[in-house]
């Protein structure tokens, strides 16, 4: 166990966070999909295409928890599936407009949330904080 102050501090800003701020939690506020929405951030955070097993791996989930979260995602209209012209047994996930329309709300609605938290801040801790956020970030086990 950690005695050093600030570490401590953090770990607990760290679960303030997570708890107040989930990715949907977040989205939810903006209108966004229920957990399928994992799926449209891992498509869009991914290079080149994206497979089910990607979305799987990329959420620590099995793949019959990815295939459902797909699935949703699907039905939803937010990801279209296209089927790899090199080998027919796999299929691309490619966000729709709907999709893509969701994840625009949700970066808005993220990103009014964040503003709003550094209220008063001046351009230079904003700028700060990004930096060591994500250097912080970077530094995470993944």
């Amino acid at each position: 166990m950690y005695t050093d102050n600030e570490i401590v501090a953090i770990e607990q800003a760290m679960i303030a966070i997570r708890r107040r701020q989930s990715r949907r939690a977040l989205a939810k506020t903006q209108g966004a999909p229920g957990p399928e929405f994992d799926v449209l951030d891992v498509i869009e955070g991914m290079d080149g295409p994206v497979t089910v097993s990607a979305v799987a791996q990329a959420l620590s989930v099995d793949q019959p928890r990815a295939s459902r979260l797909v699935a949703a995602a699907v039905a939803a209209g937010l990801v279209r599936r296209e089927a790899d012209q090199v080998d027919g047994r796999r299929a691309w996930l490619v966000l729709t407009e709907a999709g893509q329309a969701a994840l625009e709300r949700a970066h808005r609605g993220r990103q009014a949330a964040f503003a709003a938290a550094m209220e008063g801040w001046s351009g230079e801790e904003r700028a700060e904080f990004a930096r060591l956020l994500t250097r912080f970030v970077e530094g995470m086990p993944g």
